[in-house]
């Protein structure tokens, strides 16, 4: 078989070696990557899907197992059959900025220390790092720490002039 025949499918290329697909062909690896995307793809429609048809199975009864347990959000058991069900609704909290720094000056002005209560984070964004002088940035420097992500490779086929 040729190419594109002999493209090794996803079931083949997770037992391949790192360094045995680094050293095939580019177009092969090319296509072996669009293989990956759409499966990748897919991969997350039918997981999606298959989320979304036990939310519709199991949501009312946990809220129910919820509300008995006198809980609005967090984990819950109940059986199925055979099985335990375990619903997890987390809790995602959101805070008003400007209302929270207010409620932090009103703390600090009653002479308590709001640090005891709110957190503080305080960083500078590349691009304001960036557009500062050079004397600023020297000093900014003992501050910052640079670190990477994981490199992540396309393949994409160049257009053939005719």
């Amino acid at each position: 078989m040729s190419f594109p025949d002999n493209t090794p499918g996803i079931d083949a290329l997770i037992n391949l070696p790192a360094g045995e697909i680094a050293h095939l062909p580019v177009d092969l690896q090319a296509a072996m990557q669009r293989e990956i995307d759409a499966a990748a793809t897919q991969m997350k429609a039918v997981t999606t899907r298959f989320n979304t048809a036990l939310e519709v199975r199991f949501a009312t009864r946990a809220a129910e197992v919820r509300g008995a347990s006198g809980k609005d959000t967090g984990t819950v058991r109940f059986d199925e059959g055979d099985f335990t069900i375990v619903a997890d609704l987390p809790k995602r909290v959101d805070w008003d900025q400007q209302k929270l720094a207010q409620i932090a000056l009103n703390i600090a002005a009653s002479g308590e220390d709001p640090a005891e209560f709110i957190e503080t984070r305080l960083s500078v964004s590349e691009r304001k790092y960036g557009a500062l002088p050079e004397a600023w940035r020297k000093g900014f420097e003992p501050a910052r720490t640079v670190k990477t992500g994981t490199l992540k490779v396309t393949l994409e086929q160049n257009e053939v002039a005719q």
